[in-house]
């Protein structure tokens, strides 16, 4: 997932999906590079889980994935609670009184 999360055109696919199911043409009609460029990142974005696929008869539509955002905010809050805590020990170090 942070691989796929690496790229800046994934990224910038995730956030024109975010609000809304687009069809793979309107996708790639936002980017410079190729429809085929832009098939294999959200071939990339689907295998990972970050976004899903919906097929209406030849057309493919794409949507995010909430839930996969609640497992990978998960896992980065695993990470920035350890963080927060080793902050506040070292906050409140700095503001104990010294006596000596």
């Amino acid at each position: 997932m942070m691989k796929a999360l690496a790229d800046p055109q994934r990224v910038a696919i995730l956030r024109l999906v975010h609000g809304a199911e687009l069809p793979a043409g309107e996708i790639a009609s936002h980017f410079k590079t190729t429809r085929q460029a832009v098939s294999q990142n959200l071939k990339i974005l689907t295998h990972t889980g970050l976004i899903e696929l919906r097929q209406e008869g030849t057309r493919r539509f794409y949507r995010i994935r909430p839930e996969a955002f609640a497992d990978l905010r998960s896992f980065l809050d695993a990470f920035w609670d350890d963080r927060l805590t080793t902050l506040k020990g070292e906050v409140e170090a700095k503001r104990r009184p010294r006596h000596g």
